[in-house]
């Protein structure tokens, strides 16, 4: 299957089903990376599944691709550009839309893999639209409440469930920042697993089987 043209750059993973409206995983790499990173995961991901691997709109210097910059020498820490960050919240939920439409996948039944930035987003477009996300499986990243929609708290989460992890001595995101998901997630009544693996940032062997099944279990 040659990839339709749609607003973001994409690779694509058909799915096993011959007929009727598919479901599907999209995948948002993290910051400096690109659509190939997590595409590797496709192959061992439920046949059912239409898997769809983004590429972020913003290119980097002297390559990779960012959801929306990071200062990482500011004196206060990482300071992210929370204007990008929408701007590519909502450009993601515009490319579900189009995809939906051109792949005729179940709306029902979509999920969000991120990881590190695109974990950032796949939260943020979850947590903003829970009416159009099933389950997000959120890699070593945390919830930019800055870049919520105004006004979430009062979504219904009801259909919305979360898979989070992170590497215990991750170098990159603090693990106390990934800690504080949890409680959020508890405050807004929405069903979520949350794990810790004894390593950096990035995803370990046993980190992938437990999303995995759990990502079965969801289905």
């Amino acid at each position: 299957m040659s990839p339709t043209p749609l607003s973001l750059e994409y690779l694509l993973r058909p799915s096993a089903l011959k007929s009727g409206k598919k479901p599907s995983i999209f995948m948002f790499h993290g910051y400096g990376s690109d659509e190939q990173d997590l595409f590797s995961f496709a192959s061992e991901l439920p046949e059912d599944f239409l898997v769809i691997s983004v590429k972020a709109p913003f290119d980097l210097d002297p390559f990779g691709h960012a959801w929306y910059a990071i200062n990482f020498d500011a004196d206060y820490g990482k300071w992210s550009n929370d204007e990008q960050a929408i701007e590519s919240r909502d450009k993601i939920v515009r490319f579900i839309d189009e995809a939906c439409l051109a792949y005729d996948l179940d709306t029902n039944r979509i999920t969000l893999l991120g990881f590190s930035q695109g974990t950032v987003l796949s939260y943020a477009v979850a947590l903003s639209f829970p009416e159009k996300i099933q389950n997000v499986v959120a890699l070593s990243g945390y919830i930019n409440e800055s870049i919520l929609l105004e006004g979430y708290e009062t979504k219904d989460f009801s259909g919305l469930h979360i898979y989070a992890s992170h590497g215990q001595v991750d170098q990159v995101i603090p693990l106390e920042w990934a800690q504080k998901t949890p409680d959020f997630l508890k405050n807004l009544n929405i069903d979520h697993t949350y794990e810790e693996f004894p390593i950096g940032h990035g995803v370990s062997q046993q980190n992938f089987y437990s999303f995995k099944k759990w990502l079965e279990e969801h289905l």
